[in-house]
């Protein structure tokens, strides 16, 4: 069997595809970044007819290349979240407006097996658009967030992808230090707010993009 790493994440990816399914996400499989992207602006973009776009913090969305797309878009209102250039005042303004638009672009820390999104947040606006707000939610998820359950994915969360983030983001964070979570109350932990998103409600309104390829932490 050729590429069996591939074959091996797709049988995979079909059943968390299902499960995601039951729990009445809208999903879709795709087998890489660049599929990813063509899913979004030609299958999803179309179906919503979203005037207005934003995003939460995910490198999935960015390796995709779906960040640059996005902004070229001359028939979307863009409410650019990653832009360094706006003030912080202003840049939480515009996190709590991006909760009013048509599609909100984000990816997930964990998908589990049971068809589960499992996220912690720091300012909790990427969190909150998942859970309410935006017509729609795009979930891109790399197969490296797949977990076995609830539980698995806030042991990958804690002990993996919060202490990567907080090394990219050069917090000053015990994590940073000893690679794992250490509960701590540093001002500038990033781990303050928990969903656990067992359901889309309503059907369909949120979107999963499974990729068969290993992005973001």
């Amino acid at each position: 069997m050729k590429k069996p790493i591939e074959h091996y994440w797709k049988t995979r990816l079909t059943d968390v595809k299902k499960a995601l399914g039951a729990n009445n996400f809208e999903v879709f499989l795709a087998d890489n970044a660049a599929a990813a992207s063509k899913i979004v602006q030609e299958k999803i973009l179309p179906k919503t007819a979203a005037k207005s776009v934003s995003w939460g913090g995910s490198l999935t969305f960015v390796a995709t290349g779906l960040y640059d797309a996005m902004r070229e878009n001359p028939r979307m209102e863009i409410l650019d979240t990653f832009d360094k250039k706006i003030p912080r005042k202003d840049m939480l303004e515009l996190r709590r407006q991006a909760l009013l638009v048509d599609l909100f672009i984000t990816g997930t820390n964990a998908v589990t097996e049971t068809g589960k999104l499992v996220n912690l947040d720091m300012y909790g606006n990427r969190v909150a658009a998942i859970t309410f707000g935006p017509k729609y939610v795009v979930i891109l998820v790399g197969r490296n967030k797949v977990v076995a359950d609830v539980e698995e994915a806030m042991l990958r969360i804690k002990n993996y992808a919060a202490p990567v983030n907080a090394m990219r983001l050069d917090k000053k964070t015990p994590c940073v230090k000893s690679a794992c979570c250490q509960e701590c109350k540093s001002a500038g932990r990033i781990c303050n707010t928990w969903t656990i998103t067992e359901k889309s409600y309503p059907k369909g309104r949120v979107k999963v993009v499974l990729i068969n390829e290993e992005l973001g932490f």
